[in-house]
């Protein structure tokens, strides 16, 4: 289900030519990272890698790879895997205990559960490299220092390091949960953008009764979405407006303790909310079934633009950004509504921050090895490095920004401009793409060269980073740190398939309200019970328990 998802955000960020790779900005430095023995006539370390080969690359003939074995006097021997199935053949190596030296993974595809990591690093096979971070990785220090919650993303219960996680501070990413309105069907209609929750159902009886595309007919759908995939369904957005919905584990915090929203009387409220909307002929019924094809295909129906506002992380989820296309701009943001009672909450998230290592150093590497392969990933904590890494090589896919250069980031230095692909051009496989997201600080991704026209897909980025400044600042003060909590080894299994039972009965309840197939007044005293016989207090337990060890 994450790969469609994944494939939209990759396409985004090529479209923006803002390639994902972050570093510490102040890495660039005579403390970076050199290889341990690189004198002439030296044999190279020879390293067996487990890696998956993403389209567009070959990793053997890679211009990246080249460099880096050249770098640090590497002969890397792959094991290399296509992305299906990348994650259970990493899982049979391990079982059957031919290995490799090291296992470099792609966050969104196979990076390592935190679970897999307590688990082998227990049993030995994922070395601790707490020892090996000292004496050769000051940039993976040094970034450590900079942000604790990455000190604390890596660190196992037991105090080791057993593996980096992909620290990928996407900042549009961070709240998936955007609504975009078509603001041209505002202005025909002379409507201001919506600010509470009965304006937006006002704005959404006007777009379904007044014919804002002109064509006579009425076939406008005022509001979609699909399902399939994490930040494109409705129900998050439009529930936020009554209680925080963090549209996964349906996690509050109140004083340091951890609460189910979907219990809340003010979930009851918002549930109730949509109702409203759903039985007004308001929302797309196709919204809660279909898949981001279907969705898509609405906002691009070829006979008339009949999506009034849209559910998504990203406008291109459901209508084309391609130059040329003329509905693109017709959609904007619409910032966080505020419910009867106040409530303007937004979805936030890690935005990229997967807990788990997609960087793992085994016993069966050579401490020749063992230095070599810390010290190419403490140059991914670099600027150049993990530019180099992820983006390509420098002089191939970026190069040094120049005078007059706009920087993503407001206030920043533009350093980094992408180099754009000619059309008809050749993949260039000078780069690793996301077998190379180590450290990537926001303040990274804010130094690359954006440009200022928003509609254009150049400017796409930039569309986004202004679009979430209207999210940024209404999560909650208190937020369940999902991406950095470790449950406890011994509770790990019991936790997953709670959560998936819990996760699942509140998503398949939740529709059955909205639909009427559950009475709310009648039925909601029973969905509560059901709820508790799923064990969500043990549930609720062992995340307290593991939140309350975080924080000491």
């Amino acid at each position: 289900m994450k790969k469609s998802m994944i494939h939209l955000l990759m396409l985004a960020m090529v479209l923006t030519a803002v390639l994902s790779g972050c570093a510490n900005k102040n890495t660039d430095s005579p403390q970076d990272a050199q290889p341990g023995n690189t004198e002439a006539g030296t044999q190279p370390v020879e390293i067996s890698v487990f890696a998956v080969q993403e389209s567009g690359i070959d990793i053997p003939t890679n211009k990246f790879t080249k460099f880096i074995e050249d770098k640090f006097n590497i002969k890397f021997n792959w094991q290399l895997n296509p992305s299906d199935g990348a994650k259970e053949k990493r899982q049979i190596s391990l079982a059957s205990g031919d290995y490799p030296d090291a296992y470099l993974l792609t966050p969104y595809i196979d990076q390592f559960s935190q679970a897999d990591v307590l688990k082998y690093g227990k049993q030995g096979v994922l070395l601790p490299l707490n020892d090996l971070i000292d004496e050769y990785a000051p940039n993976i220090k040094a970034a450590m220092e900079q942000h604790p919650d990455l000190r604390t993303l890596n660190t196992a219960p037991d105090g080791n390091i057993y593996g980096l996680a992909a620290y990928a501070e996407c900042f549009h990413c961070s709240y998936p949960n955007k609504m975009w309105i078509n603001t041209k069907w505002l202005d025909k209609l002379k409507l201001e953008m919506p600010k509470t929750t009965e304006e937006f159902k006002k704005v959404l009886e006007a777009f379904k009764t007044l014919d804002p595309n002109g064509n006579g007919k009425a076939d406008e759908l005022p509001l979609s979405g699909s399902i399939e995939e994490f930040g494109v369904r409705i129900i998050p957005f439009l529930m936020n407006a009554f209680v925080y919905d963090d549209d996964r584990n349906y996690l509050n915090m109140k004083d340091g303790k951890v609460e189910s929203a979907a219990i809340k009387p003010e979930w009851k409220e918002g549930l109730a909310y949509v109702k409203s909307l759903y039985d007004a002929g308001l929302i797309d019924s196709g919204a809660f079934t279909q898949n981001a094809e279907a969705f898509k295909k609405i906002g691009e129906n070829a006979d008339a633009e009949i999506l009034g506002a849209g559910a998504g992380m990203h406008p291109a989820i459901f209508i084309n950004i391609d130059p040329g296309n003329t509905r693109s701009a017709d959609y904007n943001p619409l910032p966080p509504l505020t419910g009867p009672k106040g409530a303007s909450f937004a979805t936030h998230d890690s935005g990229g921050v997967n807990p788990g290592a997609k960087f793992v150093i085994t016993n069966k590497a050579s401490k020749e090895a063992q230095i070599a392969l810390i010290q190419m990933a403490d140059y991914m904590y670099t600027t150049e490095g993990q530019t180099n890494g992820a983006s390509g090589l420098k002089g191939i896919d970026w190069t040094d920004a120049a005078e007059g250069d706009v920087a993503l980031g407001e206030g920043i230095k533009a350093l980094i401009k992408p180099i754009p692909m000619a059309e008809g051009e050749s993949p260039r496989n000078a780069g690793w793409s996301g077998m190379a997201h180590f450290y990537m600080p926001k303040e990274y991704r804010d130094m690359f060269v954006q440009a200022t026209d928003i509609y254009e897909s150049s400017g796409y980025e930039r569309r986004l980073y202004n679009a979430t400044l209207l999210y940024e600042g209404h999560e909650p003060e208190e937020l369940f740190p999902v991406w950095s909590v470790w449950i406890d080894p011994g509770e790990t299994d019991e936790a997953s398939i709670l959560q998936t039972n819990i996760r699942n009965y509140i998503e398949q309840n939740a529709l059955q309200f909205i639909t009427g197939n559950q009475d709310l007044e009648k039925d909601w005293d029973a969905y509560v019970k059901g709820l508790q016989n799923l064990k969500l207090d043990r549930y609720l337990e062992i995340l307290q328990k593991a939140y309350d060890a975080s924080q000491k």
